[in-house]
């Protein structure tokens, strides 16, 4: 079976499979001070709607992995994409917070498979130098949904109301679904099936995990990401009722705090023609910690308020278009193989720990940026002391 081509249309593809999860998340995040009017409920009960969304992004990867090796690429993304679509029409017409939280945990179990085989579809098909170039062409598709869903999130808001949020979300995983169908071509070549046995697939997520490799780089990555996860689950209440910006200057803060991501992650595709991924990953996480630091004094002292917050986020956010992409290909190399295993137990433990940090955060966050701050500062640190012990 022939591996796929790098052309703009598979780019585009993979790069809208691996955007589900910030569509998903970032398009309602204006909505959420107005949906826990409408649903009559607090917003302890409403970051639940995000934690559950987590929770099955999460446990969801595990599941579509091994089923990724076992049937191909194309036929699990089948049932996941339609789950989606179903469960996003049921959020649309939620009438309960609690409603909500079930609907957005199968919202999130059909959307994790796409992030999961969009990387086998890589590791399937591109050798590491040629793979760097693909996650930087993807993340630049990807790194698109940050950016616009916030702020379409708040212009359906305005004109049309929460609700007509989860109906875009139909509209697009129909989309996907169909070009799915028919441009997609199927990557796992036969001689890598591999048979579908419980104790099988738990033995292989174990031998991961021993891997000295596989384990430091996903933990590396993922703990980096987790002071993103936490911005991402308190900044709604942080910038509109703290700082007093409307939902749609939201909208277009955090759309702007994506775009340094983008941008970093086409320079970091540019960069491993002449460096090796391993430097740029720690320098990138050294930089990173440097731009916790500053997180941590001005959220701490609240010197220059909400515009010298900005900045130093934008680093922050700006230096995971270079953890990310150089980690998941030295994490992915060696795992040919079995790559759907490999990629849904990477996606698992960078989705565990932005839980960690999104509920840590949710649960100690006031009305000021201090906890936030303190932990994305915290977790940078943390991943940076990590990858002191990264060897390629």
């Amino acid at each position: 079976m022939p591996a796929a081509q790098r052309t703009p249309l598979l780019v585009f593809l993979l790069g809208s499979l691996t955007a589900f999860a910030p569509m998903s998340i970032d398009m309602y995040l204006p909505a959420l001070p107005a949906m826990q009017i409408a649903l009559a409920t607090n917003a302890s009960q409403m970051q639940l709607t995000l934690a559950a969304f987590f929770a099955a992004f999460a446990v969801g990867q595990l599941f579509y992995g091994p089923l990724a090796d076992r049937f191909g690429r194309k036929p699990p993304l089948y049932a996941s994409l339609s789950l989606f679509i179903l469960a996003s029409l049921g959020c649309a017409f939620a009438t309960s917070v609690e409603a909500l939280i079930a609907l957005r945990f199968l919202q999130a179990f059909g959307a994790c498979a796409g992030v999961v085989i969009a990387r086998a579809i890589v590791r399937d098909s591109f050798d590491s130098a040629e793979a760097a170039r693909m996650y930087a062409a993807m993340m630049l598709v990807m790194g698109v949904a940050p950016m616009v869903a916030p702020i379409l999130g708040g212009q359906l808001l305005q004109y049309w109301g929460w609700q007509s949020i989860f109906l875009a979300l139909v509209v697009y995983g129909s989309l996907c679904l169909w070009a799915l169908h028919n441009y997609l071509p199927e990557t796992l070549d036969d001689a890598y099936r591999r048979p579908l046995v419980f104790s099988t697939t738990v033995r292989a997520y174990g031998d991961l995990l021993m891997q000295h490799r596989f384990r430091g780089f996903a933990i590396t990555s993922s703990v980096s990401m987790a002071g993103l996860y936490a911005f991402i689950a308190v900044s709604p209440f942080v910038f509109i009722e703290h700082f007093q910006v409307s939902p749609s200057q939201f909208g277009w803060i955090f759309g702007g705090n994506a775009f340094w991501l983008i941008l970093a992650s086409q320079f970091n595709g540019r960069l491993v023609r002449r460096f090796k991924p391993l430097p740029l990953l720690k320098a990138s996480l050294l930089v990173q910690v440097g731009a916790g630091v500053m997180l941590l004094a001005v959220g701490w002292t609240d010197i220059g308020g909400l515009w010298l917050l900005l900045p130093p986020m934008f680093l922050y956010t700006g230096c995971l278009g270079f953890i990310l992409p150089n980690a998941t290909i030295l994490a992915m190399e060696p795992y040919k193989a079995h790559a759907g295993t490999a990629s849904a137990l990477y996606g698992t433990i960078g989705s565990i720990s932005g839980a960690i940090a999104a509920s840590t955060v949710s649960v100690l966050q006031g009305q000021d940026a201090k906890i936030l701050c303190t932990v994305m500062a915290i977790c940078t640190t943390l991943a940076c002391l990590r990858s002191r012990f990264l060897r390629d």
